[in-house]
Formats: structure tokens, sequence, C-alpha cells
């Protein structure tokens, strides 16, 4: 809208109304009322903030429908349903292995030995029921590689930089994690080296825990595969590129080989702290998802 027409210039259609409401700005506040009153636009002031209450609430939903639809958005359901699948499989994957253990006398446990419960004949209505259970813990376990696959593919499209660094699943995990691309970008490297780590921190915070290194990050080779009284400098390193690599796929989304080199050396000499012989990291920075 401009200054001299509300967002109600382009009449009651309510799509219409929304738009103008989310796009339009004014240079000066105006009597909108008065003005919406005399273009017939409403009968009264009351009128026109019941119609002004309407196109705002379709112009909220509109930004809500955007916002899901982005690749950012698409990207965090699909890891955590990723997370939720895998999670799920295992935990019912024990159940199976009691019923199993109790009904055939054989010990077993995790997906594999679902699988081959699944593969059984049931002789009985009994049996029937843990083989189906069985067949559903090996579909969840599927599905959950089937979406490994899918974020793993669709990540560096989302956040170029990021997967190069952290790895696709992990740095779909620190999407999700902060909320989204645009959230992670904004957060300083120590809030990003302890997403995960939450319920640790508010421990540490009450007292009762020493503070946390790291949080999610920890699954990444960088942490992981350093000594352990270096852990925290590695985490420390990581997190600081992390932070840097999600502010540029964010704000330009241009790609910056020269920030897994950086990290390489970073993490070589970490290392060299330890073993003395370390050269510099030739690997790509991808670490463990």
């Amino acid at each position: 809208m401009s200054d001299e027409e509300g967002w109600f210039a382009g009449g009651t259609d309510p799509e219409t109304a929304a738009r103008r409401v989310r796009e339009g700005s004014a240079d000066r506040p105006r009597d909108w009322p008065a003005l919406a009153v005399e273009g017939g636009f409403a009968a009264d002031e009351s009128e026109y903030y019941a119609l002004l209450h309407e196109a705002t609430l379709a112009a909220t939903r509109a930004a809500v429908r955007e916002r899901e639809a982005a690749d950012d958005k698409q990207l965090v359901h699909a890891v955590r349903a990723m997370d939720d699948a895998d999670r799920v499989a295992n935990e019912l994957a024990e159940r199976v292995a009691e019923w199993a253990g109790a009904r055939y006398g054989e010990s077993g446990g995790g997906v594999g030995f679902a699988r081959e419960v699944a593969a059984r004949e049931p002789a009985d209505p009994g049996e029937e029921r843990l083989v189906a259970l069985a067949t559903r813990v090996a579909e969840l376990a599927d599905e959950a590689e089937t979406l490994r696959g899918h974020v793993e593919r669709t990540a560096p499209g989302v956040a170029p930089n990021l997967s190069a660094l952290a790895g696709p699943v992990l740095a779909a995990r620190l999407i999700a994690l902060a909320g989204g691309l645009k959230e992670l970008a904004r957060k300083p490297s120590g809030t990003v080296q302890l997403l995960g780590a939450e319920d640790a921190l508010f421990t540490h915070l009450r007292g009762q825990a020493p503070s946390p290194k790291h949080g999610v990050i920890f699954t990444h080779d960088y942490v992981r595969g350093t000594a352990p009284e270096d852990r925290g400098s590695a985490a420390r390193a990581l997190a600081g590129k992390l932070a840097i690599a999600a502010r540029v796929d964010h704000y330009s989304g241009e790609r910056r080989p020269e920030l897994d080199r950086q990290l390489d050396e970073r993490i070589a000499r970490i290392r060299a702290r330890t073993d003395g012989a370390a050269g510099p990291d030739t690997g790509d920075g991808g670490g463990s998802s």
C-alpha cells in the first residue's frame, strides 16, 4: 500500500487484503479507519477493525505456510522423522527380542534380530502378532534409512558449507535443534557447541554437574575422534567454523571451501598436542553424521 491508500484499497477480497497487509507500508500514519469508511470499504470503525482482524489472520496463516514450505523447514521435518523412526524401531526391537526370547528360547537383539523373527512363518495367533510386530520394526528401520538418504541428498542444497563441514545429517540436526537455518545463523559459536546438550547444561546451572563441553557435535569425528583431554578445544574449533558456515549459507549461500581447509588445519594442530607427530589432516571436514 502507498501513503495515500490503505491495505483495504484492493477491495474486500480476503486474499488481496492479506497480501497487501503483508507487503504494504506507509511513510506516515493516517486515519485509516476514517479513510476506509469514507471510501465505502467499511460501514463504520468497528467493522473496519473486524475486517482488519480477518486480514491480519489470513496474512499470518500465509506467512506460516510459506515458512513451513521453505527448504530448511522441510529438512527439519525429514531429519526429525528419521530420528523418530530410528528411535521407535530400536525400542520396539527390544520388545521383539524379549517376546521372542520367551517364545522361542532364543537370545538376540536389535533390528537385525527383529528381521530374523519377521522372516518366520507363524504357527499360531500369538506368534502371528509377534511376527507382525517384528515386520513393523523392519519397515520402520527401512523408512529411517530411506529418510537418511533423503536428508543426505537434500542438506547440501539447503546448507552447502554446513553440510561439508558437519556432514549432511549432523548439519540437518543442528538446523533442527536451532529451529531453522536462519535461527542457527544467528547463534554464537558457544551456543552451537552445546546444541543438544540442554539437559546437561540445565543440570550444570543447578550446580549438580560439570559444564558440558559439547552437544550433538560430539558425533563428528573431529570431536569424538580426538583425545579426551583435547575434545573441549576440538569442540570449540568445530563449533566456531560451523557457526560461520551457517551464516554464509543463510546470508549468501556461496560455497566457501576455505572453511573446510581452515577447520582441518585447526583440528590437526589440536591433535598434534597429544601425539606430537600428527601432520595436517587431509580429510574434507565432513566427519561422522
